[in-house]
């Protein structure tokens, strides 16, 4: 056996060098992806080079984490939003429910997929924008009413 491998051949096996990669990567710089929290402001957030590199524009890294915080209170906001008045038609209000569920949960998967760049600023301000927008429209703190039957047009999110 080859190089201290069970089966023949398979020391002769390589990965092939970004050099030699052929189609829509050959002209973009590989950028690593990580699969462990890392710090640092150059990260690839939501969109294949953005923010950018932090050498070229420091300031990007800065707006991409007020976008994730702004993404983090909006799907509080909707989660506990009532926009949805009593008495209101049914079939109009279920489909108001629905508008606002589907953009609750897609807000809700963007901010994941952020978070999922494993940058430690990005994850900080999502649980942080999650939290401000919790104390806002979720908590008791700037409640009017006593009455929590109803504090929301949708149900619970659930993972």
């Amino acid at each position: 056996m080859e190089h201290g491998h069970d089966m023949p051949g398979m020391g002769d096996m390589a990965p092939p060098s970004p050099m030699s990669m052929t189609g829509p990567m050959q002209h973009h710089d590989m950028m690593m992806m990580h699969m462990t929290f890392f710090w640092g402001r150059s990260a690839e957030i939501l969109f294949s080079g953005w923010p950018g590199s932090s050498d070229e524009r420091p300031y990007m890294y800065f707006v991409a984490l007020l976008f994730v915080f702004v993404l983090s209170i909006l799907v509080e906001w909707l989660s506990h939003c009532r926009l949805i008045k009593p008495g209101s038609n049914h079939v109009a209000a279920g489909l108001v429910q629905t508008l606002l569920h589907a953009l609750r949960v897609g807000l809700a998967y963007m901010v994941m997929l952020a978070i999922m760049s494993f940058n430690g600023g990005v994850f900080l301000v999502a649980v942080a924008g999650h939290a401000l927008g919790f104390l806002f429209f979720g908590s008791r703190v700037f409640k009017r009413t006593q009455n929590p039957a109803k504090t929301s047009d949708l149900p619970p999110a659930s993972c």
